[in-house]
């Protein structure tokens, strides 16, 4: 294998699975010390790369900039023009990811297999089933170089804060399957208000702050609770995660976050797979699911035999309100 000089990985488009590709990035480094690597991320989850592993250039990849395969080919054309890469790693199993990967002209383009995009990579290998996430992007590197890999951990960098004798409080998800109903998080917060006397911080995105404000607005005791939903920018809301005590979360990308950056992180499961997705610090992390369904797990984004997810539903409030303030202590 010849000298490699310079490298680029197309991070997945998901915040969790950016997360999650962290440890990817550490392997790559440690596999070819002293080489150049370049970083592409989808806009919109771009401001993690601030907080990711040491690296060289960032790019960010607009759909809206840069639409359809057309925008995709224009785009690696253009990461043609900065530099020419020995190595193209490609993490999302897209075919546009693909074709942008064919648009740098690489000398090597490394992916999943994953129909007829395999015709523009130089090297394709097959995904492994069971695996979870972090280990699946890891092992496409061990194929490609043919070798056993130690997995790096899952890292985002934080500031150097004290902690916060606080507990976040994220019940979002972009699939209603992992959301929790209303009534639900009314409930489950209320039993963690009445278990311990320490802040509450609910979060949320701004399209989520309309979600969260009913919650909120539906607790009969608010004291020393927080509604930030839709208040912080991104970079605050992952400083404010890193620096509290524990996040109790359902299964979605502040979850990995908060995980990553070393907070410990109670991920309540409905639907989704732990054994696949869960944060994969476990030591700073703890899985709540129910385990009494016959559907149990699925991977759908709607839950489609009851009104509500009741994986989530069905789980025992004053046990979850219990592990937060074991968690706590």
């Amino acid at each position: 294998m010849s000298k490699v000089q310079n490298i680029i990985i197309r991070l997945p488009n998901w915040l969790g699975d950016m997360v999650m590709s962290t440890s990817f990035v550490s392997a790559v480094a440690l596999q070819f010390p002293g080489a150049s690597i370049d970083l592409v991320a989808k806009k919109g989850i771009d401001f993690l790369l601030a907080y990711f592993p040491a690296h060289d250039n960032r790019f960010v990849f607009s759909k809206d900039e840069y639409p359809g395969i057309n925008g995709a080919l224009k785009f690696g054309k253009l990461l043609r023009s900065k530099k020419k890469y020995d190595l193209f790693f490609c993490l999302p199993d897209s075919l546009s990811s693909a074709i942008m990967a064919y648009g740098t002209s690489a000398r090597k383009r490394v992916g999943f297999q994953n129909g007829i995009r395999t015709l523009l990579m130089t090297n394709c290998f097959s995904k492994k089933k069971k695996l979870h996430r972090v280990e699946e992007y890891v092992d496409l590197l061990q194929q490609y170089v043919n070798k056993t890999i130690a997995v790096p951990p899952v890292f985002l960098s934080r500031g150097g804060n004290k902690k916060r004798d606080a507990v976040i409080v994220n019940i979002n998800s972009e699939a209603s399957s992992r959301r929790l109903p209303v009534s639900k998080a009314v409930s489950l917060i209320s039993s963690i208000r009445r278990k311990i006397g320490n802040e509450i911080i609910l979060i949320g995105s701004p399209k989520e702050k309309s979600f969260v404000d009913e919650v909120y607005d539906l607790l009969e005791d608010k004291e020393n609770i927080t509604n930030a939903a839709g208040t912080t920018t991104l970079p605050q809301l992952i400083d404010m995660m890193s620096n509290c005590k524990v996040m109790l979360t359902t299964d979605s990308g502040p979850a990995h976050v908060a995980n990553a950056a070393g907070t410990y992180t109670i991920v309540l499961f409905g639907a989704g797979n732990e054994k696949n997705t869960a944060p994969y610090n476990k030591k700073t992390n703890m899985v709540i699911r129910l385990g009494e369904l016959r559907c149990e797990p699925c991977t759908r984004n709607v839950c489609e035999l009851y009104d509500v997810p009741k994986c989530l539903t069905l789980l025992d409030d004053e046990y979850i309100a219990g592990m937060v303030l074991t968690k706590m202590a």
